[in-house]
């Protein structure tokens, strides 16, 4: 029943996830994100600090969740979804990439590229992670440009930790400082959102400044 009512819920609502699968939703959403570019759309961000904010209500609240079994979920998914999308960007090849037609991925995909060529495979791996849209595309895009296995099994994970289990841990730490904070859930996912999206617009601003000057 809680699948069947994630399927047919709002996927861009982490509340929704959350009150539906618990734990196994911050997975899912997860896998999905990084792992398969029809996931380019979920709110990773906005679902790791809610799902550490709904760690500290209390047993009696609308959704509690377990801390350890969130860390656990959040980093399985992160990491296991990462991975797949590597290996189907290195058996699919290029014909995977040259199918999107979404501009938001375009652009995702312009992005993932300036990263590898600006900071190369390790450091381009580890902050893709916290970039929207951009970490969805990377993973498939290092399979397709035979990014080394070994560096890039390495650094996604590494960056995945820190990504899942760091994003998560400052909703935790927010929500044990602050007694209900969660009744404000909305107004903070919002800032979430807008700070997530600061690295990318960095990247653009950067990207055009660099196409200005080539002029």
């Amino acid at each position: 029943m809680h699948v069947l009512a994630a399927v047919g819920g709002n996927p861009l609502s982490a509340s929704f996830w959350l009150s539906s699968l618990g734990a196994f939703g911050v997975f899912l959403v997860l896998f999905a994100e990084t792992g398969l570019l029809i996931g380019f759309f979920l709110p990773g961000d906005s679902l790791l600090f809610t799902a550490g904010l709904f760690c500290t209500t209390s047993a009696t609240a609308t959704v509690h969740l377990s801390l350890p079994v969130v860390l656990v979920a959040a980093a399985a998914g992160a990491v296991s979804g990462a991975q797949i999308g590597f290996v189907l960007g290195r058996r699919g090849g290029k014909a995977l990439l040259s199918r999107v037609r979404n501009r938001h991925l375009h652009a995702g995909l312009e992005r993932a590229e300036v990263l590898l060529a600006r900071y190369g495979y390790a450091k381009a791996i580890v902050l893709a992670r916290f970039i929207p849209v951009v970490r969805t595309v990377l993973n498939p895009l290092a399979g397709v440009l035979a990014v080394p296995a070994r560096t890039f099994t390495l650094w996604q994970i590494a960056g995945g930790l820190v990504w899942s289990v760091g994003v998560t841990l400052a909703g935790y730490g927010l929500g044990a400082t602050i007694p209900g904070i969660d009744q404000y859930l909305l107004p903070i996912i919002a800032v979430v959102v807008v700070v997530s999206l600061i690295p990318l617009g960095l990247e653009l601003l950067r990207a055009r400044r660099s196409s200005r000057e080539k002029r």
